[in-house]
Order: structure tokens, then sequence, then C-alpha cells
């Protein structure tokens, strides 16, 4: 075979990755706790990891990011990642790299270089197999390289190029460019494959079909003005492609936008239509994930994508694969940040997904970009990076049973909500009722139970003034205690937050608003005192006329308003006991918990307060909080 189809060695140094093995089992602690409720998996040893890419391992480059994989005909798995050169940064010297295993998963290979970037950014490595060739496809993009760890220039100029291989990954054809095909003029600023595995369709016409995803935007000689989501579409197993499915959102002049769909994931569904799964990246839609369906093969998406505010996840690239029973979701849990690497499933196709307290737990540790692959009856992998301090700090593989995944629970107890056409709240954890400020309240424990609000459009805010009331009682002389948390988390996230904080001697109400493309404010308030002297206190928080109310037992601490929405780009919840990223508990009861989309006036407040009635006007969120149903 020419030496131009034969893998190449980078350098000496990088030579030296032929003497290490990559079945080094990760060692790095468990320093952040997981979501309650879901099924711990970092100390079970049916759930076998290791390290797979990791500089100190792997020498000769400075990070390794960007995992894709998948399984060849003859059953091999085949890893790639990008090699970074010189940094962790996006648009620096960046080689394609893989790493095969003919065990499962079990042992690997040395590194091997598949392209070189000498010096430019090849990276997005999107791989996919034709199952009638066993022709190895691999989707990539370029770009000019940098020498810093800054990200590529505004406008981007990027290219899409293709490699095969035909000898089970061992060598690889030269790069061929696939600009004339499939990247449009007027896609001018970014262009991007994948970064994840490609699906080859099996069922109906279009069966034997090719289809891997990429996203673009439009640059006008001055700004960004558009965001693209697409799929390609091979039908003569890769020799030649098309654009299919594409769906754009305008970017307006101050730089704001519904959506940014990308790094699209991509499963055939039992019936033969195509699920796709998009990373949302800051449009005023709620939440960081979106979903779209193809009924024709990937030649047009069935609706525009649909927007998921309830699917907590950070902004990041995520994986789907469809297995016997159900569609699984590798992605970070954590509804801000990169961490807690979890599966969850679905059991119709997409259509709903399980919350994170139903998910199966990979890692606690931070984590981010993944894939997932079927090994082979029910054993599932799954590579994604991941590290004890840094999400980027190694690449991890997962090798696991179908099994070993949380199985599918039944409908969990409820409580009312009284607000006019809202469905039920969940009761999680296992909260008992209790006497109340009034009449019955529920029990928390501090260790996992939560009142979580299904999401309906009446709940997130928005920018209109409101009211959150409700009854709390404990003891608790340290740590956080969450009351009620609508909307997200963490600095960025819009969200109205009531909580404990004895260890400071106080009840706080915290607030962050967004506006415009990038604008963040932040507004709190505190009480002198952390009332937690296990009798029934009141708590409210009001917004209106320009101005922030705190009402505790009827005394007040008031400042000024700061204006945005406090609901919008984030993954959004309504959370009763429990932090929406489920990092702290309250313990102790709580009572009466009711939300207006209004300002109640003072009097309205008192009566509240007073005699457990006040008005019904407005009400979004209306909690008696008095019952559990369902429970056994």
């Amino acid at each position: 075979m020419p030496p131009s189809l034969r893998a190449r060695l980078r350098s000496p140094l990088r030579a030296l990755r032929h003497t290490l093995t990559a079945a080094a089992v990760s060692t790095a602690a468990a320093a952040l706790p997981s979501p309650a409720h879901a099924q711990p998996a970092a100390q079970d040893t049916e759930f076998e990891q290791q390290v797979l890419f990791k500089a100190s391992q792997d020498p000769g480059y400075a990070c390794y990011r960007i995992p894709a994989i998948v399984r060849t005909n003859q059953g091999t798995l085949l890893a790639f990642a990008e090699g970074r050169v010189l940094n962790c940064g996006d648009a620096t010297d960046i080689d394609i790299v893989v790493k095969r295993s003919t065990d499962g998963g079990r042992t690997w290979g040395p590194v091997q270089v598949v392209n070189e970037g000498v010096g430019d950014t090849h990276g997005n490595p999107t791989p996919v197999v034709d199952q009638a060739t066993g022709r190895i496809l691999l989707a990539e993009t370029y770009n000019k390289g940098r020498t810093d760890s800054g990200n590529c220039d505004i406008p981007c100029e990027r290219s899409p190029y293709l490699q095969y291989s035909d000898d089970d990954g061992r060598t690889w054809s030269e790069p061929r460019d696939l600009s004339a095909e499939i990247l449009p003029e007027h896609w001018n600023s970014w262009y991007a494959t994948g970064p994840v595995h490609g699906i080859q369709l099996t069922r109906g016409l279009n069966a034997g079909r090719i289809v891997i995803s990429v996203n673009g935007e439009t640059w006008n000689g001055s700004r960004v003005t558009a965001n693209h989501a697409a799929l390609i579409i091979s039908d003569d197993g890769g020799d030649h492609w098309r654009l299919g499915a594409a769906d754009s959102s305008e970017v307006a002049a101050d730089g704001t936008f519904e959506q940014k769909n990308g790094e699209l994931t991509l499963a055939e569904r039992a019936d033969g239509t195509i699920l796709i799964s998009g990373r949302e990246q800051d449009g005023t839609d709620l939440g960081h994930r979106t979903q779209a369906v193809s009924e024709d093969g990937g030649d047009s998406f069935g609706t525009p994508f649909q927007d998921l505010p309830d699917l907590y996840a950070p902004q990041v690239q995520c994986s789907i694969l469809r297995v016997s029973s159900r569609m699984l979701l590798a992605c970070p849990g954590d509804p801000d940040r990169r961490r807690t690497m979890m599966i969850r499933s679905s059991y119709d196709g997409g259509a709903t997904w399980d919350s994170v307290d139903r998910g199966t737990v990979v890692t606690r540790d931070w984590s981010g970009y993944s894939d997932l692959v079927h090994i082979t009856g029910t054993t599932l992998g799954l590579m994604y990076e991941a590290g004890a301090v840094d999400a980027r700090d190694e690449i991890r593989f997962a090798r696991f049973d179908e099994g070993r995944l949380a199985p599918r629970r039944g409908p969990d107890p409820t409580t009312a909500d009284q607000a006019p056409l809202a469905p039920p709240a969940a009761v999680l954890g296992g909260a008992t009722v209790t006497d109340g400020a009034f009449d019955g309240a529920l029990a928390f424990d501090g260790t996992d139970d939560a009142v979580r609000l299904p999401y309906h459009d009446r709940l997130p805010l928005g920018t209109k003034d409101f009211t959150a009331s409700l009854w709390f009682r404990h003891t608790a002389t340290s740590g956080e205690q969450p009351l009620l948390s609508m909307g997200g988390v963490a600095t960025g996230q819009p969200h109205i937050t009531l909580r404990g904080e004895p260890g400071s001697d106080r009840v706080q109400a915290l607030m962050t608003t967004r506006e415009g493309p990038t604008t963040v404010r932040k507004a709190s308030l505190s009480t002198k005192g952390a009332y937690n002297d296990g009798r029934w206190h009141h708590l409210a928080l009001r917004r209106g006329d320009g101005t922030l109310t705190l009402f505790l037992d009827g005394k007040t601490v008031s400042a000024a308003d700061v204006p945005g929405s406090v609901s919008r780009n984030s993954p959004f919840g309504v959370h009763i006991g429990e932090r929406m990223d489920s990092r702290a508990f309250f313990t102790g009861g709580i009572d009466d918990v009711r939300v207006w989309d209004r300002a109640l006036t003072d009097a309205e407040l008192t009566e509240v307060r007073t005699d457990g009635t006040g008005p019904v006007l407005g009400t979004v969120v209306w909690l008696p909080m008095d019952q559990v149903n369902g429970v056994g």
C-alpha cells in the first residue's frame, strides 16, 4: 500500500505512544456529588471504566478532546479524538487521532495519527461505517490554526473533508475536500461536521443511506446573520454527498436569536424516522437541548427544532443511541456546568426523556463531550471527556451492559397543584405529610426529598412582575437550605431562588435576569436572622413597580429591581426543597407554596399570611403541600 495511505506518526516524541497502553483504570476521585435519586455507577465493577486518551499517558499532545466512536463490521472499536498539540484551545494545531480495540473495548492499541494538522486545525471527527461494504468513513473539518489558545476569528473559514479506511481502521485514505458538495456559499463564517458518529439507515425506502450532521453560520461582511443546522446525505456509500434537511435561524442586528442548533446527534427510530438531538447555544428559547425529526430519510425536518426546557444539561455536545428497548442520551446532568456524566432513557422514541433523578450516573466528575456505541448483544460503550478538575483533563471509555442502566420507573407520588390547568407536582425521595402552618405540610429529610413541578408554559415568568410565597420551618445550623427555585441555576442563568443560609444567619432571595444577547443582572435580599427556631415562618418575594421586596413574617427588606427576564436561555425547572442541580436539599417542613405572575398588594399578602387564603387572580403555582397521592 502506498505510504500516503498509511497511518502517519507525527514525530519521534509521539512515537513513544506505541509503548504505552490505554488500559489504565481511572482513579480520579469523585469530587462532586451526583444529582439526587440517580443511580451511582462510579464505584460499580459492572461499569468498567478506563482512561483512553490523556496527555500524561499518551505524550506528544497537550490535550485530547472531541470523542467519537464506531464499531466496524469486523467488530473492532475505533475511538477517535482531536490531539491538540499546543494547548486545549479549539483553533490551534490539531490532529485527528484514533485508537483501536479488537476485544470489545477491554484493551486498546496505541495512538495512531489519522490526519495531521501541521499547524492548522483538523478536527470534528465524525465517523460512520457502511455496513454493506465495511468501509469506515470519517468526515472532518479544517481551519487555519492559531499559536495561542484563542478561538477562530469571525468570520471563521472552515472546510469539510472526508477520509476512509478499507482495512478496519489500520490505514486511511488521503483527505478529500467536500466543500463543492455540501458547503453552501452563504455558509461562509463557520462550518462543522458532527462531532459524533453518523448513522446508516436500515429501514424503508432509504435503507442504506448514510446521514451525518453539520452546522454552519452566515456572515454578511460585518456580522453573523444566520445559524444553520443540517444533515448531509450519501446514497452511494460515501462517494457522493449532498445537503439534505436544513434548519436556519436568523440573528438580529443586536445579536439575539431564538435558537442556535448545532452538534447534532442522530439515531434511527424503530419506525425508520430519524431523531435529531441538538445542542442549543445562547438562544432566547428556554433550555440547552433541542430536537427535530426527519420522516424522509434526512431530506427534510418534519418540524422546526423544538426546545426542551426541562431536559437538564449544560451547553455541550451530547450523544444518542437506540438500543433494544429504548433510546439513550449520554449528557452531563448538571443544568449549567459540565459535570456529572449520566445516561438517560426515552421509551417513546425521544418524545420524552427521563429526568435526572431517573438517570444512571457514569461519573460525578466534571464531564463534557461524549459518544455512545453498541459493542455486541447488550454490551454498550461510552467514550466521554472527563476530569476530577476539568472536563478536558482526559477522555474515558466506559463499558457496560444495558441491564446496568436504571430500570424503567413507574409514576412518582404527587401532590396537587391547584393553579388553573396545572398538572400535579412530583414528590421525590419520600417526603411525607406533617402538621403545617394552617393544615398539613410536607416534611423533607435533607437527603433526597423534593417536590418538582412538571414544565408547562405558564410557569416561566419572563419580564413580568411576580409574587412568590411559602411557609417554612427548620432547625438547621449549617448548609444551604433551598426552599423554592424557579428557572436556572448558577451565575449566568436567569432564576428566582428563596433559601435559608443558617451558617450566615440569614434567609436570602436571589434573582438573576438576562436582557439582550449578553447582559446579565443580579439582585439579592436577605434578612437579619436565620429563622431556624423550628417554628413556622412566612416568606414572600415580590417584584413590582421597580422594587424587589422580601417579606418575612410581615417584616420587609427592599431593593431596586433589575430589568430583564428571569426565565430565558437556560433550562427551566420549579423545585421545592431542592436546588435545581440537586446539590442541596432542605431539612424541615414547607407549606402552601404559591406564585402569582403579578405583584400582590400589601393587603393581599397580609391575607395570605394571616389566614392562608389570598387571591386566585394571576396564580401560576398553588401547592397546598397537605397530601401525597399515589404512595405505595
